[in-house]
């Protein structure tokens, strides 16, 4: 194998392996040391600030003016509303069904492009989308509602929904955005949009952190998000599509699960039963079908 593409490689698995790990590892922080909504203010500060170092060492670009409402709106969706229902979600809801109903995205994305962009569905796809939210569905409304880290399991759930649901519209309106602009420049803006709207909802949480008192264990567990999961992360995948095709950063993301879920039950933070097994087998299935091609594309 070409040492470029192995290198790749690995760094699109280290990505998707640190968003496995999260989903645990965040969990364990809330909402004893932090809330949900005050981690997310921790996130967007910390990786915002990450971001504007960053943009010292790219070239510089202006943002064209007809493109400032696309960039509002990417950046609402996914530095707003997707990761406020993701943690707040986390803290009531449970790892393993967080990394379920979060593999939902790229069929959520088929949706939206099909809606917004005119792309077509084959009957194919129509079918796997509906496995799809069968699955979220049977996790919503029988999953387990109520255990020890898991304090309101079903509301946790359908906040996982809505944070799929963002994070696939980020995608779609974040595309074009993509091709035309510089990724630290983007995102250093996108950002600063996510700290402005989520202040208000996401300070009353983040005062209340004791910071002097926390313990290691803590610490350690938030610099892994804001540094691992929010900033780390994104800039391994762009490394890895410089090299691979999308096609082949989607397989290896659909590892996430897998990874969530060992992590969750080694680690003591969550388990399985026969409904979680039933619903991730209909969200697979679904998915599966969903990203499949058709004959007729290459």
């Amino acid at each position: 194998m070409d040492k470029k593409k192995l290198i790749a490689l690995i760094a699109a698995f280290t990505a998707t392996t640190i968003y496995g790990l999260n989903h645990t590892i965040a969990k364990e922080v809330m909402p004893h040391y932090i809330g949900g909504f005050g981690f997310i203010q921790l996130r967007v500060m910390g990786a915002g600030f990450l971001f504007f170092i960053c943009g010292f060492f790219v070239p510089r670009q202006k943002i064209d003016t007809s493109d400032y409402l696309r960039l509002f709106f990417a950046a609402l969706l996914g530095m707003c509303i997707n990761m406020l229902m993701f943690f707040k979600g986390l803290e009531l809801s449970t790892p393993i069904n967080s990394s379920v109903i979060i593999t939902l995205t790229p069929v959520i994305v088929l949706v939206l492009s099909y809606i917004f962009l005119g792309e077509q569905i084959s009957l194919k796809k129509l079918l796997g989308i509906a496995i799809g939210f069968t699955g979220a569905i049977v996790l919503i409304v029988y999953g387990k509602k109520v255990s020890l880290n898991a304090p309101n399991a079903t509301l946790g759930n359908i906040m996982f929904l809505i944070n799929a649901s963002a994070f696939a519209g980020y995608l779609v309106l974040s595309k074009p955005l993509t091709q035309k602009y510089h990724t630290i420049v983007l995102m250093k803006w996108m950002f600063l949009i996510g700290i402005i709207f989520t202040f208000p909802v996401t300070f009353t949480e983040f005062q209340k952190v004791e910071w002097t008192t926390l313990p290691f264990d803590a610490i350690w567990r938030m610099c892994f998000v804001v540094i691992g999961t929010t900033f780390l992360t994104y800039m391994l995948n762009i490394f890895a599509l410089k090299t691979l095709p999308a096609s082949t950063i989607g397989a290896i993301i659909y590892l996430q699960p897998l990874i969530a879920i060992l992590y969750a039950i080694i680690s003591g933070n969550d388990s399985l039963d026969f409904v979680k097994c039933f619903a991730m087998l209909l969200v697979f299935c679904g998915v599966s079908l969903a990203a499949s091609k058709n004959k007729d594309q290459k």
